[in-house]
């Protein structure tokens, strides 16, 4: 009897860790989605740029997350032997892994809105210390009930914060710390002419098509997997992120009027919105989610490109920041129980960590940002940024015309 028990343990282990691997392994991919929506939409003479940022980032935030933010996060070190790291058929190990590609998520979610007119460096840092200590901060606030935050919201309101996926705790920050990028940057050259502001049009549909496609599919490892162990996998959490994406396709059709950057950003909107509330909110719920996030994107987005004051390249602080936040307030209305919803949870509590992570977000965005602006810059000169950030920082173009 104590054998088989041994067995079942051992497969439990096994198979929970196999598990988590499929989906790191998933999120892991939507960074070539990242890479590829941001080449499909900048200009030629930036796309190498895009390219290189999203795969050095994510090699940054590994080592910054590895030594500094999974430990300020969850309390947790590498610095043990393989053989104890290596317990529960290395499980520990895995869930940094599928964690580790959320918080490299924030830099790539950043690039999108700095493209075109950023230096390499200095922002390159600026991943490094968000994922080393202000992201983890919140993540360890809501995911881990670090300083006690959970708890003071359940005592307050009858329920704690509840993020699911990562709507407010990954999008939304990532959003919001980009918006305060974006305002450090200014304008881009040439946006300007004859006191009217101008749009640059996408310069590779089918690669912004195909980033929003990889992105869609991992998205489903994103928010499922977030269960953490097969016990916890939910069928309804599928279902949600479907019915969200579908939302989100159709608004941004509607009210983007066939304009395919933004019928392709809509189900990303949608995905986003429902991260929080995912594993709770009746489908029914999800689609409305989804449908209030593609309109909140073009909306937003479309007032972001007649602004003077913001060059929000790929609409990041509309896609992630507003529609992570909605999903956030989303989730403690369509949860509900009297919105179908599975229960639990509490609008005043969804308020709260939503605001919070919004204002962790700011504050820190304000002070990394603005550290590195006085002291490195943050900006392209005028004839770098003419030339392009490829030619300037990588010394090699996009196209080979030779």
């Amino acid at each position: 009897m104590q054998d088989v028990t041994s067995a079942t343990e051992l497969l439990v282990q096994s198979s929970n860790t196999y598990f988590l691997l499929i989906g790191a392994i998933m999120v892991f991919a939507m960074h070539a989605g990242f890479a590829f929506l941001e080449v499909g939409t900048v200009r030629h003479k930036n796309q190498v740029n895009a390219l290189v940022k999203i795969i050095t980032d994510f090699g940054v935030s590994c080592i910054a997350y590895f030594f500094i933010g999974y430990w300020i996060a969850y309390d947790t070190t590498f610095y043990s032997s393989a053989r104890e790291l290596t317990a529960n058929n290395g499980y520990d190990l895995v869930k940094f892994f599928f964690l580790m590609t959320f918080a490299a998520a924030i830099p790539a979610i950043i690039s999108g809105g700095i493209a075109e007119r950023a230096k390499f460096n200095p922002f390159l840092l600026a991943s490094a210390i968000i994922v080393a200590l202000i992201y983890p901060f919140f993540e360890g606030v809501v995911w881990n009930g670090n300083y006690g935050v959970q708890d003071w919201i359940e005592q307050t309101t009858g329920s704690q914060f509840h993020d699911f996926a990562g709507s407010v705790v990954v999008h939304a920050v990532g959003g919001w710390l980009a918006l305060v990028a974006v305002f450090f940057l200014g304008l881009r050259n040439g946006r300007v002419k004859d006191k009217k502001l101008i749009a640059f049009a996408p310069s590779n549909i089918p690669f912004l098509a195909l980033g929003t496609w990889i992105l869609c599919i991992g998205w489903f490892g994103f928010n499922v997997m977030s269960a953490q162990t097969l016990d916890g996998i939910s069928g309804l959490v599928a279902m949600n992120s479907l019915m969200a994406m579908a939302g989100g396709i159709i608004a941004a059709w509607l009210f983007g009027k066939n304009d395919p950057g933004f019928v392709h950003n809509g189900p990303l909107a949608g995905l986003v919105a429902i991260c929080a509330g995912s594993d709770i909110v009746h489908p029914i719920g999800a689609l409305v989610i989804g449908v209030v996030a593609g309109w909140l994107f073009v909306t937003l987005f479309t007032l972001i490109q007649r602004s003077k004051k913001l060059d929000d390249v790929l609409g990041v602080w509309p896609l992630h920041g507003l529609c992570g936040a909605w999903g956030g307030i989303a989730a403690g209305i369509f949860g509900s129980e009297n919105m179908g919803g599975l229960g639990g949870v509490s609008l005043v509590a969804q308020l709260i960590g939503t605001l919070g992570g919004i204002s962790v977000a700011l504050i820190g965005g304000v002070i990394v940002y603005g550290v590195l602006n006085k002291t490195m810059g943050l900006r392209l000169t005028e004839e770098e940024e003419y030339n392009g950030a490829d030619l300037t920082t990588h010394r090699i173009g996009s196209i080979n015309h030779d």
